[in-house]
């Protein structure tokens, strides 16, 4: 299995470079490396001044026992009175850019346009004002999980209505930030919200809409997106220049053996063609209409549970991304599930998935390290969008609460050099990576357990103090050279918390 896997990696595509530059592990002219945050995981300060209740803080002040250590963002790391703080952490390290979400409510107390919190508002021109005076490009995430409780309460992500909602609240950004900010995220990754949030209690708003919940979200989020990306068109682009994509969620998806290649493409389209296929080609891929169609009959519904777009509606979303945002982490590999050779239909998508017992896996019980899915991801994409300029938002590391991480710093060469080659060898059109994330944050459902970061917050201590970790310098010599480090070789050769070997 594995001398497939890795056969088929190398040989994906004749090199377009020499294996010298390859080699180099430099990173291209132009090329933007930066580092993200999303408003509940870092900003705190809930409920100051006339900021609105979200679903995030609705759901674990009623609902503390879902998160794993009983925590909440009511703090986080403090971010809306440390931004300055953050900014020049962010300076001192090198990054190029630093994407950050805004919090709905914070700009919206009622949910709705006909009240705008001019403090909220405040908080966030501030912050791009920062970044900009110290030479960091602001990228803003418009939604990043945590709309309006009082719209939850509504229906949420499951009623239509919230298109035009969101519509009215991007428009207020759109005004405000535009003439600094000149690339922007509608929605970070919309499967989450919708699998976890509307068939799962994972995340907020914690509804278990079985079967249905998941694609009526994921039907209104591309809506959302597409008509937001139109108003701004009309109303923004000649005047302030600036670009929007949306932020999808990309596993690594590869053939259990070479009889499964078309599962491997089947897991692609229910994860990445799910959003991205209306994007660029105006529909659902053609897999998922018709396995959920023949699910969904199978079940004794009277029609596909996955909605339709009308042809109305296949015009307006078609061609809505200026760019593909991709968050990833980790691979799986994957096979037809047997059960279906009886008749048992398990789940849509009709796939299993697994992983190899030799990866090593983080704190985050689901991040398996397997650096080679990165770039088979990649090379996926590209062939799948006519290789559309593509932006890494998200990849990074769950680790330990230690300064020397250097299990995360050899994630990060391990990934960046898959990432490399898919872009120097290969011809990926990626043009920009962040790291997840500057700081440890509020991590969800899990709480404070796992961290991300590259900075350490004290989250036990009031003033949320943070002190920069090994990955930190290590990034920071990166950012410098423009180049790939040497990984640091720890005291003994083996993290005992991972079982990660070391590079020298």
């Amino acid at each position: 299995m594995k001398r497939y896997l890795i056969a088929t990696i190398i040989c994906a595509t004749i090199s377009t470079v020499c294996c010298c530059d390859v080699v180099k592990l430099t990173f291209p002219s132009g090329f933007s490396l930066g580092t993200g945050s999303a408003a509940y995981q870092v900003e705190g300060a809930w409920n100051v001044s006339d900021k609105g209740e979200n679903v995030w803080d609705y759901y674990v002040h009623n609902h503390p026992e879902i998160i794993a250590d009983g925590s909440n963002g009511d703090v986080a790391c403090n971010s809306y009175y440390k931004y300055k703080e953050d900014v020049a952490l962010i300076k001192s390290t090198g990054f190029d850019f630093y994407r950050f979400s805004v919090s709905w409510s914070r700009v919206l107390p009622t949910g709705f346009a006909n009240v705008i919190s001019e403090d909220g508002l405040q908080y966030y021109k501030n912050l791009t004002a920062e970044l900009v005076a110290n030479g960091i490009e602001p990228i803003v995430t418009l939604y990043h999980w945590d709309h309006p409780q009082v719209i939850e309460e509504m229906g949420g992500w499951t009623n239509e209505l919230i298109v035009d909602w969101f519509v009215a609240y991007a428009r207020i950004l759109f005004e405000a930030l535009g003439d600094s900010v000149k690339r922007w995220v509608t929605i970070n990754e919309p499967d989450s919200i919708c699998g976890d949030g509307y068939e799962s209690t994972r995340l907020a708003p914690g509804k278990i809409i079985t079967d249905i919940g998941k694609y009526l979200c994921g039907h209104n989020v591309i809506k959302a997106h597409a008509k937001t990306y139109r108003m701004y068109e009309e109303e923004f682009r000649d005047r302030q220049g600036g670009v929007i994509g949306i932020v999808l969620p990309v596993s690594g998806y590869l053939p259990y053996n070479s009889s499964y290649e078309d599962a491997a493409d089947t897991a692609f389209q229910f994860n990445c063609g799910w959003m991205a296929h209306p994007l660029y080609f105006g529909d659902y891929p053609e897999i998922m209409k018709t396995r959920v169609a023949l699910v969904s009959e199978s079940q004794g519904y009277p029609r596909s549970r996955l909605p339709e777009f009308s042809d109305e509606w296949k015009a307006i979303i078609n061609g809505t991304n200026d760019y593909l945002g991709i968050n990833h982490y980790t691979s799986r590999f994957v096979y037809n599930d047997p059960d279906e050779e009886l008749g048992i239909y398990n789940s849509d998508s009709g796939l299993l998935m697994t992983v190899d017992s030799s990866w090593p896996v983080a704190t985050s019980s689901w991040l398996y390290v397997y650096p080679e899915g990165f770039g088979y991801m990649l090379r996926k994409v590209r062939d799948e969008y006519n290789n559309p300029s593509t932006w890494v938002m998200e990849n990074g590391y769950s680790g330990a609460d230690n300064l020397e991480d250097y299990d995360r710093i050899n994630y990060f060469y391990e990934y960046l050099k898959e990432m490399l080659i898919a872009v120097k060898r290969d011809g990926c059109n990626v043009e920009g990576y962040g790291v997840w994330s500057i700081l440890d944050n509020f991590e969800w459902a899990d709480g404070y357990t796992n961290r991300f970061g590259i900075i350490r917050v004290e989250f036990d201590d009031a003033d949320t103090n943070r002190t920069t970790k090994l990955s930190q310098a290590w990034w920071k010599k990166v950012l410098s050279k423009r180049k790939l480090q040497s990984v640091p070789t720890p005291t003994t050769n083996t993290n005992t918390r991972t079982g990660l070997p070391w590079q020298k």
